[in-house]
């Protein structure tokens, strides 16, 4: 797939996974997202992928606190598009919604979504036919995106975000 000649290749990139609704499932969606963000150009290094780590961590425990059923699992989805990375986690308890609540000090829970809302440049809830979906948005700095669209011009990645198996 090529650009059209005078335009830049749109730097697209999704994930998306289903994990069981259990602690566990929330530290493997993480421990994904990473190696996902990684294989798209954004080291585990870097600010963006820590932030998105953070964010994914967050959102998926909720899921798993918050939003489990037993029996159904939860979804994670990544949309990297441009300058903007959008996490999603979906979970089957539309009946339970995300509120930022105030804390007394010292209070052991609750400060999850409050980080979420620190990090992200947006964040907010869609109802779905069975369940919710809670996304954030986090701003891909410029530089990121240049690093990124010229590795596709190296074909050092694919428009996939894969990488490209050279050969001997």
């Amino acid at each position: 797939m090529t650009a059209p000649a005078g335009s830049s290749p749109a730097l697209v990139r999704t994930f998306t996974q289903r994990f069981s609704c259990t602690p566990r499932g929330a530290r493997l969606a993480r421990q994904l997202a990473l190696v996902e963000l990684h294989d798209w150009g954004i080291p585990e290094s870097t600010a963006l992928s820590g932030d998105a780590g953070l964010l994914v961590a967050e959102l998926a425990a909720n899921a798993v606190v918050h939003g489990r059923v037993p029996g159904r699992d939860f979804e994670l989805r990544m949309t990297l598009l441009e300058g903007v990375l959008r996490v999603e986690v979906s979970d089957a308890r539309g009946d339970r919604r995300p509120v930022v609540r105030l804390h007394a000090h010292q209070a052991e829970d609750g400060y999850g979504l409050r980080i979420v809302e620190a990090l992200a440049a947006a964040w907010g809830v869609q109802d779905r036919l069975i369940g919710k979906t809670v996304w954030a948005e986090l701003s891909v700095r410029a530089a990121a995106v240049a690093r990124m669209r010229q590795m596709v011009v190296d074909g050092e990645i694919d428009f996939n975000g894969r990488g490209v198996n050279r050969g001997a």
